[in-house]
C-alpha cells in the first residue's frame, strides 16, 4: 500500500475513533440544552462532527510535528499539546467560516473554542496511551514469532 494511502487511512481512522469518543459529549450537551426534547436536533452530531474533524486534523499535525519518531519516543504532554493545536484549529473553524450566528453572546465562542481545545488535548494524550498499551500487547513481528516458536518447542522437549 502506498505511503500516502496509509496516511489517509490513519487520519480517517483517528477521526473515527475521536468521533466515537466524543459522541457522548454531544448527547450530554443535548440533555443540558434540551432536557425535554422539544428541539429536533441531532445532538450526537454536536460531538461526533468536531471529534472526527479534530482527529483528522490531529493526524495531520502529528504527521508534521513527529515526522520520523516512534510512539515510544514521544511524551504524553507533547502529544496533548499537539492535540490542543488541532482542537484550537477546529474550534476556530466555524467562526472563521462565518457559520455562527452573530447574535450569540460574546462569551460563547470562548467556551466553544476552549472546550474543543481541551477535549482534543485529552483525546490526543489518550490516543498515545492507547497506542502504547496496544504496542505492549501486540504480536511479535514475523521474524520474532519464528524465534518464539523455536523457544517453545525447545521448552516442550525439556523434561
Amino acid at each position: 500500500m502506498p505511503k500516502w494511502l496509509r496516511r489517509i487511512r490513519g487520519a480517517v481512522g483517528m477521526g473515527l475513533i475521536w468521533a466515537v469518543a466524543w459522541a457522548p459529549v454531544g448527547l450530554l450537551i443535548g440533555e443540558i440544552v434540551d432536557p425535554d426534547g422539544s428541539l429536533d436536533e441531532p445532538w450526537m452530531l454536536v460531538g461526533t462532527l468536531p471529534g472526527f474533524i479534530g482527529g483528522v486534523i490531529f493526524s495531520v499535525v502529528l504527521g508534521i510535528a513527529a515526522r520520523s519518531r516512534r510512539f515510544d519516543q514521544l511524551s504524553i504532554p507533547r502529544f496533548g499539546a499537539w492535540g490542543a493545536v488541532a482542537g484550537l484549529l477546529v474550534g476556530v473553524l466555524p467562526f472563521v467560516l462565518g457559520s455562527v450566528n452573530p447574535a450569540l453572546p460574546t462569551w460563547l465562542p470562548f467556551v466553544i473554542i476552549g472546550s474543543i481545545t481541551g477535549m482534543s488535548a485529552v483525546s490526543a494524550a489518550g490516543s498515545l496511551a492507547l497506542a502504547r498499551m496496544a504496542e505492549k500487547h501486540a504480536l511479535p513481528a514475523s521474524e520474532d514469532r519464528a524465534e518464539v516458536r523455536q523457544a517453545e518447542s525447545k521448552a516442550k522437549r525439556l523434561p
